[in-house]
């Protein structure tokens, strides 16, 4: 198992009287792609500013490597930062940008030219040495940037939204180049994004904020297919999130149906949240046992057709590869083990 490379213990930040981080406790290992990812406000920033050293948590630790570093400032501190602005120096050519940090730690200028012209050719930018960012697309700025702060060999990258400036399909292709770039490297990166694709696609670990804490830690598959909330399983992809009852271990009412599932340990006749995925249900033919309701509205979505279907009170959304005429009578089934059991949420967390 890869070694703990930062620590974070206890970590609270406050600003006045408005807290942003309660209690922050988090290991991030040597050479993993993590991800904070949450909705504004949630303090996946303030987080990856505190570890960065350009803010300073009223409680709490930071470790880094074994040694506490709460008092090292950014510049001594093994890592750098590429933020959603890229702060490239606009009377420098390309060169000159990459090259700035080597220069001002003194490198020798052989040293400097070999090391930018391998960092060129890691984000596809070879041959652009003369040119003046201002001339570059917002990829191809975002790429210098990454450079730059690659070149000076961090053993950790911080990345603020760094891709929230760029169009949608190229958003798409620099995912896929900073994971490869990532494992190319084998360094830690500390990403920051509001956008759960974009956390999915390129994470080892994920880190699902709100409020200032921590909701949960896994894996992309992990968080997907087990969320532990009811805000981790509506943030992270699309989901049912229907009122129930948890009639015993292993027994849930919801949609005033009874169905099996695979969750224990409630109290019984406990309300509960209930999720299901839109694409875990299956459109099958109405019978007594099962969810039976009219499908309301139908939406092709390229690889799947999204339909809301009304059952009672309640209008669930389904994923299919198979359209239904609005308007028709279906049942909806769905296995033990997709039927997804929480605890109700707290109106505090809400």
């Amino acid at each position: 198992m890869k070694d703990n490379l930062i620590r974070l213990e206890n970590i609270s930040m406050s600003y006045g009287e408005k807290q942003v981080l309660k209690s922050i406790n988090l290991d991030v290992r040597d050479k993993e792609f993590i991800t904070f990812l949450g909705p504004s406000g949630c303090g996946k920033t303030t987080t990856l500013r505190i570890i960065g050293g350009f803010e300073h948590q009223t409680s709490g630790n930071v470790y880094f490597d074994g040694q506490l570093i709460n008092d090292v400032p950014p510049h001594k501190r093994q890592l750098n930062t590429v933020f959603q602005k890229y702060a490239l120096f606009t009377h420098l050519n390309v060169y000159d940008n990459i090259a700035f940090g080597l220069r001002i730690s003194k490198t020798p200028e052989h040293e400097i030219k070999e090391r930018v012209q391998k960092m060129l050719s890691m984000v596809n930018l070879s041959g652009y040495e003369k040119r003046a960012v201002v001339s570059l697309s917002g990829g191809e700025q975002q790429r210098i940037a990454i450079a730059r702060a690659l070149v000076n060999h961090p053993r950790v990258l911080l990345l603020d939204e760094p891709l929230g400036a760029l169009d949608l399909k190229l958003r798409k292709e620099m995912q896929t180049e900073l994971k490869a770039i990532q494992q190319a490297l084998g360094i830690t990166f500390i990403f920051v994004t509001h956008d759960q694709e974009e956390a999915l696609t390129m994470s080892d670990t994920v880190v699902v904020m709100k409020g200032g804490k921590i909701q949960q830690i896994g894996t992309p598959i992990g968080i997907y297919n087990e969320p532990v909330n009811a805000f981790v399983a509506d943030f992270i992809g699309e989901s049912n999130i229907i009122d129930g009852i948890m009639n015993e271990d292993y027994v849930c009412t919801f949609g005033g149906k009874t169905f099996d599932c695979t969750d224990c340990g409630f109290a019984k006749n406990e309300p509960v949240d209930v999720v299901i995925r839109p694409e875990d249900f299956r459109m099958v033919m109405p019978r007594e046992e099962i969810i039976c309701g009219i499908v309301e509205n139908i939406v092709f979505k390229g690889v799947h057709y999204e339909m809301h279907v009304k059952s009672g009170d309640i209008t669930y959304l389904v994923h299919s590869t198979i359209p239904e005429v609005v308007g028709t009578f279906v049942g909806l089934e769905v296995e033990p083990f997709d039927i997804h059991i929480m605890k109700k949420s707290k109106p505090e967390e809400n």
